[in-house]
């Protein structure tokens, strides 16, 4: 029996499930690096969620980063890239290179089957499939209409060490 079968209750429809998962996709990875998230009160300049690192090492304390979430259950993976096709108002909306606080794309791939995208025990909270993150600032302008494909490096996987590693950049004054 799947847990949609426990409940008569209302439920989210798909894209809500997607954009809820997408957020504690990536608040589960910040957790597990000891960084805090923040949240806009309106998503009208393509960020969906924050982080932040309190304090620091670097040459630039309390570094920040803010995330446009995507979250798919379609076919995307391919050898070398995920091929995303990215509404043209967020690629335009991650493309400027003067902003003060770095963006990324990120990217959340899950099973098709909502009743997989998770995995629990006792012993384990399995969160399916994977998060691969890209930054697209200073990207050309395109005369598409209405989206465009981004091939995001399957190299660029957003988990812990992959966070680790943008945050510390942003703190040393580097670029995502």
């Amino acid at each position: 029996m799947t847990w949609r079968e426990y409940t008569d209750e209302p439920r989210m429809d798909l894209k809500q499930q997607k954009q809820e998962f997408s957020r504690a996709y990536v608040k589960a990875v910040a957790a597990a690096c000891g960084y805090a998230t923040f949240e806009h009160s309106t998503d009208d300049d393509s960020i969906d969620l924050g982080i932040s690192n309190r304090g620091g090492n670097g040459t630039t304390r309390s570094p920040r980063l803010e995330l446009q979430l995507k979250c798919t259950g379609r076919d995307v993976v391919g050898d070398l890239t995920v091929d995303f096709p990215l509404k043209l108002k967020n690629y335009d909306d991650l493309r400027p290179t003067n902003l003060m606080v770095p963006r990324i794309l990120v990217v959340v791939k899950v099973p098709q089957n909502v009743d997989e995208w998770t995995v629990h025990s006792e012993a384990e909270l399995l969160l399916r499939h994977c998060g691969y993150w890209y930054s697209l600032r200073g990207m050309p302008s395109v005369e598409n209409v209405a989206s465009v494909t981004v091939n995001i490096p399957r190299t660029q996987l957003f988990n812990v060490a992959g966070l680790q590693s943008i945050m510390n950049r942003i703190a040393n004054e580097q670029l995502p």
